[in-house]
């Protein structure tokens, strides 16, 4: 018998069509015993706590400027205070008073800087001021402080200063000039101790006393 092979008795269709479509069953059973659960709700993002850290990191930056800007003007007046023109007119004004009148402490303790008080021997000290009140009185009878013409602060508490004098020479001077005349000098000034000292006097036109 030629042919293709009649079907076993009882095989039904072979391929896609052996299982015929079924209708989808009215009451499956849900996965879930109840009705679904509501939509998570994600909290919202807060940006205040960033806001709140940029606000205080400006606030400290602010603080830091204002003590910083505070302390700049407490240095500025209190170096306006201790080496002033007037303050500085009366130093040099004492200290030269002292090598017209002999007065070699004085003297020395301006010209020691701010050391007399620590310095156990003063002998050396005085003796050096008096060659120097010696020298000035033989140059100078009388000499005033007219004028603070420049101040050049090195420091809060020093200062160079450009002073002009009125001076009188000596009795007996040889040298062909006025009675009264005024000079330059320079002055190397230290603030300590509530006190100003002149630490160096150099005349414009003379050595150094």
């Amino acid at each position: 018998m030629t042919g293709p092979y009649p079907p076993e008795y009882g095989a039904g269709p072979v391929g896609p069509q052996m299982y015929a479509a079924q209708p989808y069953p009215e009451n499956m059973p849900s996965p879930y015993p109840s009705m679904l659960p509501p939509p998570m709700q994600y909290p919202k993002r807060r940006w205040w706590p960033p806001v709140a850290a940029v606000a205080l990191a400006l606030a400290v930056v602010a603080a830091l400027v204002t003590a910083i800007v505070l302390a700049a003007r407490d240095d500025h007046a209190s170096t306006q205070s201790a080496l002033s023109d007037a303050s500085a007119k009366a130093a040099i004004q004492e200290y030269l008073d002292a090598l017209s009148q002999g007065d070699d402490q004085t003297v020395a303790r301006h010209t020691l800087c701010g050391l007399f008080d620590s310095v156990k021997e003063h002998r050396s000290d005085l003796a050096l001021a008096a060659l120097s009140s010696d020298a000035f009185r033989k140059q100078y009878s009388r000499v005033e402080v007219t004028s603070i013409d420049k101040m050049v602060l090195w420091s809060p508490n020093q200062a160079q200063v450009l002073f002009t004098m009125r001076v009188a020479p000596a009795t007996g001077s040889t040298r062909d000039q006025p009675p009264k005349r005024e000079e330059q000098a320079i002055a190397q000034l230290l603030s300590q101790d509530n006190e100003i000292l002149v630490c160096s006097y150099l005349p414009r036109t003379a050595g150094q006393y």
